[in-house]
């Protein structure tokens, strides 16, 4: 059986003295070679550096037209309109991503969510809540979308 190889960087915010371990796995190291979108500034201290917009403040919290939201970053499908909700907490709420979409990253009392095809930043998930019978919020920053009207199946992969 072949061996998975595996890097490990630590990064340092000077700034802050934020420290963060970052595991790449092959799969990961070929994502790198992906084309990324072009960031704001705004865009970049959330999606990259794992900001939060401010509450109410973001153009998808209280937008509800039919279509797919896909990561700002990679343009990969992340979440359907069918599947967001109306939660009053200041984010665009969702209780379903699209299939493996994203990951979980468990950042202390809350878990961070992840684009699964390039990592970047989207918000976090929350259980047990009871907004939906679901029972999940995922909390988004509106930052982190792109939206594309239309069908929900009719997305770019």
């Amino acid at each position: 059986m072949a061996q998975k190889r595996v890097v490990r960087i630590l990064v340092i915010d000077v700034k802050t003295q934020w420290k963060s371990l970052i595991r790449f796995s092959e799969r990961d190291m070929e994502q790198t070679k992906m084309k990324l979108n072009p960031l704001t500034p705004e865009e970049e201290r959330v999606i990259v550096h794992k900001g939060t917009e401010p509450p109410f403040t973001g153009k998808y919290c209280d937008f509800f037209e039919e279509g797919t939201y896909l990561c700002k970053r990679c343009d990969a499908p992340l979440f359907r309109s069918e599947d967001k909700f109306h939660s009053k907490t200041g984010w665009p709420s969702f209780d379903s991503e699209m299939d493996n979409a994203t990951k979980r990253i468990p950042d202390g009392s809350r878990t961070e969510v992840v684009c699964a095809r390039c990592g970047a930043h989207l918000g976090h998930v929350f259980e047990g809540e009871g907004f939906t019978p679901k029972n999940l919020r995922y909390c988004i920053n509106s930052v982190a979308l792109k939206f594309i009207p239309g069908s929900n199946e009719a997305c770019p992969s």
